[in-house]
């Protein structure tokens, strides 16, 4: 087990030519970057190391790159992203799931569907659900959403963020994710776009290269890699933080197979 743990991705680097690096958790918390995932990006870039930022965000990459942006990332770096928002926005054009849609989620989010206004309708007048997070006046209850959803279950949702929380500094907030899994167990079909899930993988990957992903969220990140075959890296002071707290190294495995998962590393931050 100790050979897992690794003190910095200069331990592990030289064996893999591409790394998906998830970014909430990772490289920043929603307030700030980490500077130690900065120091990495750095290190990649100057190896010529491929690298993808890849976040379960519900937005377009390009609303993620100027969020990052203004937490004062170095352009060049910001251009790597890549989110399930825009992989979903690419199935609203060819009206994958039909053409009308009620959106689910803040107002801040209306980026994702830019360019089809016109197809939002109400609720009961949809095609199908685009969930992209919670109402902002309905930030803090899920029962609100097993109510509103619970005459809709003939309608497919398209999630398209499938993390069920996430936290922002040192709060906690749900995610799209947890609605997607009120809407199942209601009797509705879920589409997910984002990590764990093979379309936003299939995106990134390129042929004949040895690939590492990294991220804290064992349900996405790991989640995801296992299914893909891909080695991981699994960074421990992220959204599950408490269930490792006051945990030996020999102990960790036990916590992801619990997920029926695996990793290859552990590391508390990610550095380099």
């Amino acid at each position: 087990m100790t050979k897992k743990m690794i003190s910095g991705l200069r331990d592990i680097y030289q064996k893999y030519d591409a790394f998906f690096i998830d970014l909430w958790g990772v490289v920043h918390n929603g307030i700030k970057l980490n500077p130690g995932a900065v120091e990495v990006l750095e290190n990649l870039s100057k190896l010529n190391k491929r690298f993808v930022l890849m976040s379960n965000a519900p937005r377009p990459s390009k609303s993620v790159k100027n969020f990052l942006l203004n937490l004062k990332m170095k352009q060049t770096y910001a251009e790597k992203v890549f989110t399930s928002g825009e992989a979903a926005l690419k199935s609203l054009a060819k009206n994958t799931y039909g053409k009308n849609f009620f959106h689910l989620g803040p107002i801040r989010d209306s980026e994702l569907f830019r360019g089809f206004e016109k197809n939002k309708k109400e609720l009961k007048k949809s095609d199908f659900i685009l969930c992209t997070g919670l109402l902002e006046e309905h930030e803090n209850s899920l029962k609100f959403y097993e109510i509103l959803l619970k005459k809709y279950t003939q309608l497919k949702m398209i999630c398209t963020n499938p993390d069920l929380i996430v936290h922002r500094g040192l709060s906690e907030e749900y995610c799209a994710g947890a609605i997607a899994a009120i809407f199942e167990k209601l009797g509705g079909k879920v589409v997910y776009f984002g990590k764990p899930y093979p379309e936003i993988y299939n995106f990134c990957l390129k042929k004949n290269e040895r690939t590492l992903v990294i991220g804290d969220n064992i349900r996405t990140d790991i989640k995801g890699a296992n299914n893909m075959k891909l080695d991981s890296l699994f960074i421990i002071n992220g959204i599950h933080k408490k269930e490792f707290f006051n945990l030996s190294i020999n102990e960790y495995d036990k916590i992801l197979n619990k997920y029926k998962t695996q990793t290859n590393y552990y590391q508390n931050k990610l550095t380099w």
